[in-house]
């Protein structure tokens, strides 16, 4: 079975990261598996067994989604989108896939609808007309307007055969964050949490004792960098460490260095980063979805720090949910400084030990199973 994931992330590299978690799950179970990829390139990711394919890259400007911007910074023109649908053309007709999953499409990536409506044309026009699945987290961005779940669900009926929802229906179902209606709830898989499998422990140690500031792959997370630097000067006994990604990272790595203390590493994020929390005294990160499933998955002490610019509540309400766990401390935006959050830090490591959980975090490969039933009936049709 030949599967294609056409993903295109904007700000951080979430979705990247769980397409191609998605995309080794199907590899693992003997299926051909590429992503293709319209954001900007995130290397420090793992692509290792995958058919990556790279659109001529997007990002978006900050948290202004509407507006697109090229690699180079400059508003995305029509030659650039063109280039972007033949190239997602040209890629459908030479794998000629007999699934193709959409990231995050319908239920956003709004502003690419005119893209993902000619991919989606494009694929049912191939001499096998493939299944077609939608591919969403746990907590969506919720509709602002009726008319937009309205036009979401006509897609859906229009083009889809599924929905994967990488959640626990008994733990955070769509409806949370997404009116589930009579139409679109038949749509819905529930696959579990899809998260990579558990880092082992790092072979050299590395990040043993240390407060790890994290704030994903985007241009993102300056506020959370500004106040760990003002944390770690009142730390003076503890190492923080500073992990900064995005397309800006050198350049936001060497101003954060001029204001660091002794006790502060600033460098760029490291492939390692899941392996470093295990030896953790705590993390300091944003809610992401595959933030949120690392510390899952170890018990690292934790403070949340949610996204919430541009009205965003995806990540509040997932930052509240983990808070019912012991060891992990919630700091809106508007509280964080550096006070505030070296209190935080040591209220965490001093919390009760929570088990790591091991459990509802098969989504991946519970996603290719699901995935390849349903292809088969597809097909039989």
């Amino acid at each position: 079975m030949k599967v294609l994931i056409l993903v295109t992330h904007l700000l951080g590299t979430g979705h990247l990261a769980r397409a191609l978690t998605l995309a080794r799950a199907f590899s693992t179970a003997g299926h051909e598996a590429t992503v293709v990829s319209g954001g900007m390139p995130a290397h420090q990711l793992d692509a290792g067994g995958v058919q990556l394919v790279q659109l001529p890259p997007l990002r978006s400007d900050g948290v202004n989604f509407t507006r697109l911007l090229d690699a180079d910074g400059l508003d995305a023109g029509a030659d650039l989108m063109a280039r972007r649908a033949t190239h997602l053309r040209d890629t459908l007709r030479a794998i000629a896939p007999d699934v193709v999953i959409t990231e995050l499409f319908p239920f956003g990536r709004r502003v690419l609808r005119t893209e993902f409506l000619e991919a989606l044309d494009a694929a049912r026009s191939l001499p096998h007309c493939p299944l077609i699945c939608a591919s969403v987290r746990d907590i969506l961005a919720p509709p602002s307007k009726p008319a937009k779940a309205a036009m979401t669900e006509d897609i859906i009926s229009r083009f889809y055969d599924a929905v994967l929802v990488h959640s626990d229906a008994d733990v955070t179902p769509l409806d949370v964050s997404w009116p589930v209606t009579k139409t679109l709830a038949p749509y819905l898989q529930y696959t579990g949490f899809v998260a990579a499998p558990t880092a082992p422990a790092h072979p050299d140690g590395v990040g043993t004792g240390e407060v790890l500031v994290s704030a994903g792959g985007g241009n993102v997370g300056t506020n959370v960098f500004d106040a760990a630097l003002q944390a770690a000067r009142h730390d003076p006994d503890r190492r923080w460490r500073l992990l900064v990604g995005g397309t800006k990272a050198a350049d936001r790595i060497a101003t954060l260095r001029q204001n660091a203390s002794p006790n502060t590493i600033v460098e760029a994020a490291r492939p390692d980063f899941r392996q470093m929390l295990h030896h953790a005294a705590a993390s300091v990160s944003m809610a992401g979805y595959n933030t949120a499933l690392d510390l899952l998955q170890t018990q690292t002490p934790a403070v949340l720090v949610p996204f919430d610019a541009g009205d965003e509540t995806e990540q509040s309400l997932r930052a509240e949910a983990l808070a019912r766990l012991p060891g992990i401390n919630v700091l809106t935006s508007a509280a964080l400084n550096g006070q505030t959050l070296l209190e935080q830090v040591q209220k965490a490591i001093s919390a009760p030990h929570r088990a790591a959980r091991t459990s509802g975090l098969h989504g991946a490969q519970n996603t290719a199973s699901i995935v390849q039933e349903l292809a088969g009936k597809h097909h039989a049709d």
